[in-house]
């Protein structure tokens, strides 16, 4: 019998890191959910120094088997865009230096997968993860509850699509017709999806 898995998620940023450690299985459970603050520190290569030791200790406490991080958001400044990238990659340099798998999620796809919108808005999000996992207590800051998100989707994407009508119906029925088009087959497919 194969062993829950522990997924890392991470919401990544230069002034506020998001993390946040899931228990799969059955009932999946929260194990922590917090940030990391980086404001206190003005120089960028001391930030992201941070970051790797910070994910680099959370790795050796709870020794995760995934870590799945959101990939930047694109429509910000330029800047803001090198930044957060830098941040990105120091926080999955971190779980390859533990032999991690890593996994990259658009942050529409996190949103799609915890809400079923992928415009969903950060409060929605929290809400649907607060019912999923039985959470009593809001976060202070959005961006641990962005990161839970991550790995719960994480955690949606390795036991696969959630489509029991698909798999009773046959061909030509009502059900799989409505089951046809790019939502079902990225649902159907994820492996054949690629992020750019």
């Amino acid at each position: 019998m194969n062993k829950a898995p522990i997924i890392l998620g991470i919401d990544p940023g230069t002034q506020i890191l998001g993390y946040a450690i899931l228990k799969g299985g059955t009932k999946p459970v929260l194990i922590e959910m917090d940030v990391l603050k980086l404001t206190k520190e003005k120089d960028i290569y001391a930030r992201l120094q941070l970051i790797h030791a910070c994910i680099v200790e959370i790795i050796k406490q709870h020794k995760p088997t995934h870590f799945a991080i959101e990939a930047p958001f694109f429509g910000k400044n330029v800047q803001s865009m090198l930044k957060l990238g830098r941040a990105q990659g120091v926080a999955i340099a971190a779980a390859m230096q533990f032999e991690l798998p890593v996994t990259e999620y658009a942050p529409k796809k996190v949103k799609q997968s915890i809400t079923g919108n992928g415009n969903a808005d950060k409060d929605m999000v929290w809400k649907m993860l607060s019912q999923i996992l039985a959470i009593k207590k809001q976060p202070k800051y959005f961006d641990a509850t962005d990161a839970l998100g991550v790995a719960l989707c994480h955690l949606y994407q390795m036991n696969g699509p959630i489509l029991p009508t698909i798999a009773k119906t046959g061909k030509g029925s009502k059900t799989a017709k409505k089951s046809n088009g790019w939502a079902a087959f990225m649902a159907n497919n994820p492996s054949r999806v690629k992020i750019k």
